[in-house]
């Protein structure tokens, strides 16, 4: 079972794109919770995801209840990334089928989530320097531990 990255409500359509061209590169699934920031016509977001699209499993959305029923009970761990989580995203044991889990650009994740998943939410750490690391980074350097904790499953 592949990890899976979800977007809730992403507004940028170019980190979008990026972070597609990444589910392609590692065979993650891309979550899409609405109401996007875009379109899903956007020349940015097409241009981001280069031709990789046809590589990217892409579900979409209408709230985040809907994607948590869609899921069902079976469903991998949902890791929610906040700059302010307790745990590192290091800290944690990813499994096959786990959701890492992104807000939207300006605001990051609505607090009714991130607080009823309080032990699920993970950071990145950083200096003070800045508010957050860009989105589509967030995503990737996440991923990327997941799959190392996991072996690299199906990548050379």
């Amino acid at each position: 079972m592949p990890l899976h990255i979800v977007l809730h409500e992403p507004l940028i359509p170019a980190n979008t794109g990026n972070i597609a061209r990444s589910c392609a590169a590692t065979g993650a699934h891309l979550h899409l919770i609405h109401p996007l920031g875009f379109s899903t016509d956007d020349r940015y977001l097409k241009r981001a995801g280069l031709d990789y699209w046809h590589a990217v499993k892409v579900h979409h959305y209408d709230s985040f209840e809907h994607f948590a029923q869609a899921q069902g009970e079976n469903a991998g761990t949902f890791y929610f990334v906040e700059t302010w989580g307790e745990k590192l995203y290091t800290e944690v044991s990813f499994r096959d089928g786990d959701y890492i889990i992104l807000g939207k650009e300006t605001t990051g994740l609505p607090t009714e989530l991130t607080d009823r998943y309080r032990e699920q939410t993970i950071r990145i750490p950083m200096s003070g320097a800045t508010r957050s690391i860009n989105l589509s980074n967030c995503a990737a350097i996440v991923l990327f531990e997941g799959l190392r904790q996991l072996g690299f499953p199906g990548l050379s």
